[in-house]
């Protein structure tokens, strides 16, 4: 019954793109021609708001898959919403002479330096001066627009945070200069590779750029790389599209059963960093402060119990303060903090604080008035 539902959403979603969807001719003084391009908005978008701007070459197939898991997914909450441009590249198969490169040198042919500056300083801007675009921008393309992708690399800055690239065909050298680039940028970056199993011409040299990525450590750079076994060379889009927004934006995501015992448990930092840092890097990457949810905040608070980790429990008191100001989370937190920190009188008026105000969650009235209880019969408050 739920993946019924799970298909009716995602169908409903599918069938009101046109809704905030608009295409137009651009003119393009770069490429000194008229080009196809597709925007998508959300709904309810507003000048208030900073929103990540995708870039989808070959609009004619990606677009709408793109836009679809756009608004299913942010629908969700499980990543922010955003704004979408496609490239129009099927008319006259131009994509090939878009992309083009050299075979010897495997760099941009004149046609694609061209292309390049077209997304660069063209498209980029006239949406960044007439748009709230966040800092966060995302490449997307399919085997030879997959490979154009990592022109932007190239730069001391690039000029995107995040790549998909779906089943790719790799230009001359592309398969050591990726990972050179990677290593040497000095920015977050997410890189994702889908690829179906099946043989191809390129496919020895994309296990072999996966090996050399795999080998950088950086914390800075997020590397993913997903291999499909029964997909061929078209199916391998719509596997690799979900499973790609799934990598980049699980910070976005509440925090999962599996992050928590994985990630949280088995750190030796204080609980209270991983939260800390999670909505840090959040900010950081859309532009925007996220409201802490509910699920994270308990997450955290079960980690400095199972952790014994109560120093966690002053800074998330104060947290829970300012994101829910009218319940008791904030104050029952702190009084269990100077509880375990010996200081039996603080944690009664604290308590006393918290009985006063409104449950939540699993925090009951109740619950403050035993620590009360207890504290009185032991201290004799």
């Amino acid at each position: 019954m739920k993946n019924r539902l799970l298909f009716l959403l995602i169908g409903l979603v599918c069938l009101n793109l046109g809704a905030q969807v608009k295409h137009e001719i651009f003119e393009s003084f770069k490429l000194q021609e008229r080009r196809n391009v597709s925007y998508y908005f959300p709904e309810d978008y507003t000048d208030d708001k900073k929103y990540p701007l995708l870039v989808v070459l070959d609009a004619e197939y990606l677009f709408d898959l793109v836009v679809a898991n756009v608004k299913f997914q942010s629908r969700l909450g499980r990543m922010p919403q955003a704004i979408v441009v496609g490239i129009g590249q099927g008319e006259n198969d131009i994509r090939w002479d878009d992309c083009d490169y050299d075979e010897a040198s495997g760099l941009p042919t004149e046609k694609g330096k061209m292309f390049y500056e077209f997304l660069g300083t063209e498209i980029l801007p006239y949406l960044g001066t007439t748009y709230n675009i966040a800092p966060f921008k995302m490449f997307i393309g399919y085997d030879i627009t997959a490979n154009f992708g990592n022109y932007y690399l190239f730069k001391d800055r690039s000029l995107f945070n995040s790549y998909i690239s779906i089943s790719p065909v790799l230009a001359t050298e592309m398969e050591n200069r990726v990972p050179e680039r990677l290593l040497a940028l000095d920015q977050v970056i997410f890189y994702n590779v889908i690829v179906e199993k099946e043989a191809s011409d390129d496919r020895q040299r994309i296990l072999q750029m996966n090996h050399s990525i795999n080998s950088i450590t950086k914390e800075n750079l997020h590397y993913f790389f997903d291999e499909y076994e029964n997909a061929d060379h078209v199916s391998i889009i719509p596997y690799g599209i979900g499973k790609a927004f799934d990598n980049v934006f699980k910070i976005f995501r509440p925090i999962s059963p599996a992050e928590y015992k994985t990630e949280i448990l088995t750190s030796n930092d204080p609980a209270f960093n991983y939260l800390e840092n999670r909505y840090n890097m959040i900010e950081q990457l859309f532009g925007f402060e996220k409201p802490v949810e509910l699920n994270d905040i308990m997450a955290i608070y079960a980690a400095c119990r199972k952790k014994d980790d109560f120093e966690s429990l002053k800074p998330l008191a104060e947290l829970c303060k300012k994101q829910f100001p009218e319940t008791m989370m904030g104050f029952y937190f702190e009084g269990e903090y100077y509880e375990e920190l010996g200081e039996p009188k603080k944690a009664f008026k604290t308590f006393e604080k918290a009985f006063q105000m409104e449950e939540i969650d699993f925090l009951t009235k109740d619950m403050a008035l035993e620590k009360i209880d207890a504290l009185k019969a032991d201290f004799g408050y």
